[in-house]
């Protein structure tokens, strides 16, 4: 039969502990046996056994740094998805309230809470929403997103007259339009599960008045708070009027 490799226990009659014992052939005064040999001879072997390698310190550190900008980005991802958002203003369709370039933050809990509760957006609220469908048909950007207010809730009434907006025959105060609204229409009924949204800058503003109520299901979230500029930092309300702010609305109007 062929040798293995390398044995597991001590042959009989050799010392298990080394080659220590002289020519007499006596056991050693501590000499208990083959099994207690065979433990000897094990503990020997695992003595001089390589040990296992160790983690570096620098490796071990690497790892969790990885690990907690990975949890990071997973959170990130998560509040960009479903909590809020950052948006920044291309058009000059909602002055005074909010100017080119602005930037905002959009919370969308809210709108998929009211949804669920079969509760309908407050009045005023500025809502970012997704291009409705009537101007996707028109040949509009499915991937944009647009941003207005809400004037009118399902089952309103509204109407534009006089330069005026009216909502179930009251006149909305709005004195902090850039102009008058220079268009009629309606009275027209706001659908079940819809809006009637208007830019704040009324004349120069694709809206309702332009495509119809918005679905209920097109609403991303509601605009409620400005970042940037700083010097304009903080939660969106409504803006008063100033003669800079005029003068780019009508600009606006002028090159439509």
């Amino acid at each position: 039969m062929g040798r293995i490799g390398c044995q597991d226990r001590a042959p009989r009659g050799a010392d298990p502990v080394g080659a220590g014992s002289g020519a007499t052939g006596q056991q050693p005064a501590d000499w208990r046996g083959p099994a207690s040999g065979e433990r000897r001879w094990l503990v020997r072997s695992s003595a001089n056994a390589e040990p296992a390698m160790a983690p570096t310190p620098n490796s071990e550190s690497k790892r969790n740094s990885w690990t907690g900008l990975l949890v990071w980005v997973v959170l990130a991802l998560l509040l960009r998805w479903q909590v809020i958002e950052p948006r920044w203003i291309p058009s000059g369709s909602m002055l005074p309230t909010l100017q080119l370039q602005d930037r905002i933050l959009v919370e969308k809990i809210t709108p998929r809470l009211n949804r669920q509760r079969h509760k309908p957006i407050g009045l005023d609220q500025i809502v970012v929403f997704a291009v409705p469908p009537q101007l996707v048909e028109a040949g509009y950007d499915p991937n944009a997103a647009l941003i207005k207010r809400v004037v009118g809730r399902p089952g309103d009434t509204i109407e534009v007259r006089g330069g005026e907006l009216l909502r179930n025959n009251t006149p909305v105060a709005e004195d902090w339009k850039p102009a008058e609204m220079d268009y009629d229409q309606g009275p027209l009924t706001v659908p079940q599960g819809q809006y009637w949204v208007l830019g704040d800058n009324r004349n120069a503003s694709l809206d309702s008045h332009v495509w119809g109520a918005l679905p209920d299901e097109r609403v991303i979230g509601t605009a409620v708070w400005r970042y940037w500029p700083l010097n304009r930092f903080g939660p969106i309300r409504f803006s008063h009027q100033d003669s800079e702010v005029l003068q780019i609305a009508a600009a606006i109007k002028s090159n439509e």
